[in-house]
């Protein structure tokens, strides 16, 4: 007895164990950069914030703060009374970092205050602004006030009384004279107060002085001048 059957072919797909390994593998290695990237990522975010963290408290250690009053002279060019240098006394804030106040001028030295030390390398800078002029590199002077060790970097614990020079003054006259103070001409080093084409300090003239350390915050000093100018004025 004969049966015809007709053949039935089944066609089955399917993947080896190879290939499964490849794919596993590619997905791991895609994984393992994904994963480093984003840790890298996290790396350096972490370390610029702490950068940032550290350079604040860097700023913040290297600031200095005014001690008292803000003092202003007066005295006489060519018949006109004005203002012609102003003290202020700074400390180092929060016992921080030293700062350095080298500097570039020094008084007493002759018979016309200040004089320039000319191989003073100094770091601070005093600016003046007022309606009329802007004085990026201000003449100054440093004197210490109490304990201090004897260099030129202000520490913690000690005080120094910061004079910024506006006009040059004559010590052998006196403030009432005619030539007790005069104008300014650029030293070597760049710096100068107010020029023979500035315009002086009046009565009830606003004005600001900005001192700026190597690092640290900006000591900014807005002021406005009496109505009335006294040899001495305490300008609160």
């Amino acid at each position: 007895m004969l049966f015809n059957k007709e053949a039935k072919v089944a066609t089955e797909k399917g993947i080896t164990g190879l290939e499964t390994a490849i794919i596993l593998i590619a997905f791991v290695v895609v994984a393992s950069v994904f994963a480093f990237t984003v840790l890298s990522t996290g790396i350096f975010a972490s370390e610029r914030s702490k950068e940032t963290v550290f350079s604040g408290l860097e700023e913040a250690k290297s600031s200095i703060e005014p001690r008292g009053s803000v003092i202003a002279y007066k005295a006489n060019n060519a018949g006109t009374n004005t203002i012609y240098k102003v003290s202020w006394v700074v400390s180092n804030a929060v016992a921080g970092e030293p700062v350095d106040l080298t500097p570039p001028y020094l008084e007493g030295e002759d018979a016309t205050d200040p004089d320039i030390d000319s191989g003073a390398e100094y770091k601070t800078v005093i600016s003046y602004t007022d309606i009329n002029q802007h004085l990026a590199d201000v003449p100054w002077t440093v004197s210490w006030v109490g304990n201090n060790n004897g260099d030129s970097l202000l520490e913690a614990g000690e005080k120094a009384e910061i004079t910024a020079w506006l006009l040059e003054r004559d010590t052998t006259v006196a403030v009432t004279d005619a030539n007790a103070a005069g104008y300014w001409v650029a030293d070597a080093n760049g710096g100068h107060g107010i020029l023979s084409s500035g315009t002086l300090i009046g009565t009830n003239d606003q004005f600001t002085l900005e001192m700026a350390p190597e690092s640290g915050a900006v000591l900014t000093i807005q002021r406005t001048a009496p109505s009335r100018l006294d040899t001495i004025m305490d300008l609160k």
